[in-house]
C-alpha cells in the first residue's frame, strides 16, 4: 500500500485542534504566560551578586583624627554602615558572633603616628567569613577604600611604581542583574518549552484520543508537527515578553541584534520542544511527565548551564558533563547579545552545537513518537 503524502491541510487542522485545546485548558495557559512571569520576577529580583549593605563594627584603638578620617571613607562608600564602635576584641566578636556585623575593622594604637613619620600604618578587619562571597567582595571594598584614603593623603611618602587605571566594558557598573537577567530567561525557555510539551503526548494516551488520531488519515510526522508548532509560537512569544521584562523592567540594554536574538531562539525552541515531546512519549502518564521534563531540564539548566556559576571553577567531570547541556549554550549566546552585541560569527561554536542539538533531538523524538503510534 503506497503511504500517505504530507498534507498542509491535515497539519493545519491538527495545529487548530492544539491551538484550541490550549485555550480551554487554564493550565495550560498559565503555565505558558504566568510561569515566566512569576520566574521572572522571583529570580530577577531575589538572585543578585551586588552586595550594598555591610554592617561595620570599629574598634579603634588610636582615636586621632587620621583613624577617624580613615573611618569615615566606609559609610561614605555607601556599601558600608558603621553599627557600633567597641573598645575591646571581645566586643567585636560578639557583634559578629551575633551576626549583627559581618566585618570589624580594628585600628592599632600609633596608627597616626606611623603615618606622620612615613612608615606604613597596617589595621586589621575581621570579617565572617560563614559566607564566602559576602566576605570577599566585601574585603575587596575595604582594600579599595584603603587604597584611596592612602593614595588621597599628601603627607604620605607612598609612590606608585605602576599607574592602575581600570576600565570595565559591557558592564561599567558591574550590575549583577545585566549578566543574571540574560542567563535567566534561557534558564526559564529551557524549563517552560520542555514542561510545555512533556503533558502533550501522555494527555492524549490518558485521555483515549490518540487512538482516535491514530485511526484517521494524519501521518505521524503531521501528528508530530501539530503538537510542536502551537507551543512554538506561545515559546516565541515568552521570549519575547522575557526580552521586554528585561529590558523595560529590570533595565538590562540589549545591544545586539533582534533578528539574531529571534534565531537563535527559534532553533533553541526545535530542541526544547523536541526534548518534551519525546519525554511525553516515553512517559506513560503526565505526572510522570511532568517530572521527568523538570529533573531533565531545570536542574541542568540551572546548576550546569553557566548561568549562576562558572563552568570554569566546576569540576572536570561536571564540566564534560556540561557540553550536553542546551541551555549552556543558549545562556552564552543570549549573555552575548545582550550585553556585548556579538556578530554570529564570535558566538558560532555555541550556534554549531544548538543546531545539532536541535536536529539530532528532533529526529530522536520523531523516531520515538512514530515508534509509539505503530
Amino acid at each position: 500500500m503506497k503511504p500517505r503524502a504530507f498534507s498542509w491541510i491535515r497539519l493545519k487542522a491538527l495545529v487548530k485542534k492544539e491551538f484550541i485545546h490550549i485555550l480551554r485548558d487554564p493550565r495550560s495557559l498559565a503555565m505558558a504566560f504566568l510561569m515566566p512571569l512569576i520566574l521572572l520576577i522571583l529570580f530577577g529580583y531575589a538572585i543578585t551578586m551586588d552586595i550594598k549593605t555591610l554592617n561595620l563594627a570599629v574598634y579603634d584603638q588610636d582615636k586621632s583624627a587620621a583613624s577617624r578620617n580613615y573611618v569615615e571613607g566606609f559609610p561614605a562608600s555607601s556599601y558600608f554602615t558603621v553599627v557600633a564602635s567597641v573598645d575591646s576584641y571581645a566586643a567585636a566578636r560578639e557583634l559578629i558572633d551575633r551576626g549583627a556585623a559581618q566585618l570589624a575593622l580594628v585600628i592599632p594604637r600609633h596608627f597616626a603616628r606611623d603615618l606622620e613619620q612615613g612608615r606604613t600604618a597596617q589595621v586589621q578587619l575581621l570579617a565572617d567569613g560563614s559566607d564566602a562571597n559576602t566576605a570577599t567582595i566585601a574585603l575587596g571594598y575595604a582594600e579599595a577604600i584603603t587604597h584611596r584614603y592612602s593614595a588621597g593623603r599628601q603627607d604620605t611618602k607612598v609612590e606608585l611604581a605602576v599607574d592602575n587605571r581600570l576600565r570595565v566594558w559591557y558592564n561599567a557598573e558591574l550590575k549583577s542583574r545585566w549578566f543574571i537577567i540574560p542567563g535567566l530567561i534561557a534558564v526559564i525557555m529551557t524549563v517552560i518549552t520542555a514542561l510545555l510539551t512533556s503533558l502533550t503526548v501522555s494527555r492524549e494516551w490518558e485521555s483515549g484520543t490518540m487512538e482516535q488520531l491514530i485511526a484517521t488519515p494524519v501521518q505521524p510526522i503531521e501528528l508530530f508537527l501539530g503538537k510542536m508548532a502551537p507551543y512554538f509560537v506561545i515559546g516565541v512569544a515568552d521570549v519575547l515578553f522575557s526580552v521586554a521584562m528585561g529590558v523595560w523592567v529590570f533595565d538590562v540594554p540589549l545591544r545586539g541584534s533582534f533578528a539574531f536574538l529571534l534565531g537563535v531562539t527559534a532553533m533553541f525552541l526545535v530542541g526544547g520542544l523536541s526534548l518534551g515531546i519525546m519525554v511525553s512519549t516515553i512517559a506513560k502518564s503526565q505526572l510522570v511527565a511532568s517530572q521527568l521534563a523538570m529533573v531533565a531540564t531545570f536542574l541542568p539548566a540551572f546548576l550546569l548551564s553557566g548561568f549562576l556559576y562558572s563552568i570554569d571553577n566546576m569540576p572536570r567531570a561536571l564540566q564534560v558533563v556540561t557540553h550536553v547541556v542546551q541551555a549552556r549554550y543558549f545562556v552564552e549566546v543570549l549573555k552575548n547579545i545582550f550585553l556585548k552585541a556579538s556578530p554570529p560569527a564570535f558566538v558560532a561554536d555555541d550556534l554549531i552545537f544548538l543546531a545539532l542539538f536541535a536536529v539530532v533531538v528532533f529526529a530522536v523524538a520523531l523516531g520515538k513518537f512514530r515508534k509509539k503510534l505503530s
